[in-house]
């Protein structure tokens, strides 16, 4: 049997993806979380073979939690199912260890074939999204424009930022002014929508 972990924040998703997948006379779904920062301890408690994450979750998202499977269970094969099929999220997922990438409006065939495969060590990407990763290219942002652009999504001040992440409102500008200038855009806010829309933030 392949033992799979779940990691869904919607609790009617999850228990759907959890009969569907128990209907497969090989996968065996031996734990279901909704809350990302759960995933490690309840990993290494039922040692799942593969591991579904969600990439939105409270506390840590998928990508996250996928770097921690890779350190703390690195026998785990993570595959990512999201809503959100941005060509960032795919980059970043497969950065992060993951070996797979589906989106979930998918058919649930391709789920449980996903799983078997991503065991047996390949690589499943939704095809749709991989051409949209070539496409669209890496992100221009470095890590430190990144968050400063991320906490300016919600419209803060420079102020508010620069307390935030304990930088000057000089360097907020600075890194603001570069991320701007990257992606093209006429404003911070504009910019951000572009970063989040690519899977950049």
């Amino acid at each position: 049997m392949i033992k799979v972990l779940l990691a869904e924040d919607q609790g009617m998703m999850r228990g759907a993806l959890a009969l569907l997948l128990g209907l497969e006379e090989d996968i065996e779904v031996v734990a279901q979380v909704g809350h990302g920062d759960e995933v490690v301890d309840t990993a290494l408690r039922t040692r799942p073979d593969v591991a579904l994450l969600d990439i939105e979750m409270p506390g840590r998202g998928g990508l996250e939690t996928a770097a921690d499977l890779r350190e703390h269970l690195p026998g785990c094969a993570v595959l990512i199912l999201t809503t959100f099929g941005r060509p960032g999220y795919l980059r970043r997922a497969m950065e992060a260890g993951a070996r797979g990438f589906l989106v979930k409006d998918g058919p649930v065939e391709d789920l449980a074939d996903a799983v078997r495969r991503v065991l047996r060590g390949e690589r499943v990407i939704d095809p749709a999204l991989a051409a949209a990763a070539l496409s669209t290219g890496p992100s221009p942002l470095t890590d430190r424009e990144r968050d400063v652009l991320a906490a300016a999504a919600d419209g803060s001040t420079i102020s508010d930022i620069s307390a935030r992440l304990h930088l000057s409102d000089s360097t907020v500008r600075n890194y603001l002014s570069s991320a701007i200038g990257k992606t093209g855009t006429r404003n911070r806010i504009e910019a951000a929508r572009l970063a989040r829309h690519n899977g950049w933030l």
